[in-house]
């Protein structure tokens, strides 16, 4: 099994080519790290030389907002959540719209986060 976890450079790297490039040619980072997510499948190369993420690397992407929206919730729970992640979030029964505003964190949602920090001491 593949060893997914990715660095800091690596997740700038999707962030990069997500945000789309303002030239054809692709930045240091995204150079430095495009081997191993083109390997991981979260990055491909079009005909044309240009670099997308896969679907893969949109759920990446997806999943490090979520972890960081539901650790802002937690240090304060009037935080700012993307519409998107409040959603999705909020279905998955991780948070909690709050009456005063704002959102609570659910024991569900803060056993997520023990086992997330767990994952990153191994």
């Amino acid at each position: 099994m593949k060893n997914e976890k990715l660095t800091g450079d690596e997740y700038d790297a999707l962030g990069h080519i997500e945000r789309g490039a303002a030239h054809d040619r692709v930045n240091a980072c995204v150079g430095r790290n495009a081997k191993r997510l083109s390997g991981l499948k979260m990055i491909e190369y079009a005909k044309d030389g240009r670099v997308a993420l896969t679907d893969k690397g949109r759920q990446i992407l997806f999943l490090r907002r979520c972890i960081s929206g539901l650790r802002g919730v937690l240090a304060d729970p009037a935080f700012q959540l993307d519409a998107d992640l409040a959603a999705f979030l909020d279905k998955k029964s991780h948070i909690v719209a709050l009456e005063a505003g704002g959102y609570g964190i659910t024991d569900k949602g803060r056993e997520s986060l023990a086992d997330i920090d767990a994952q990153d001491k191994k």
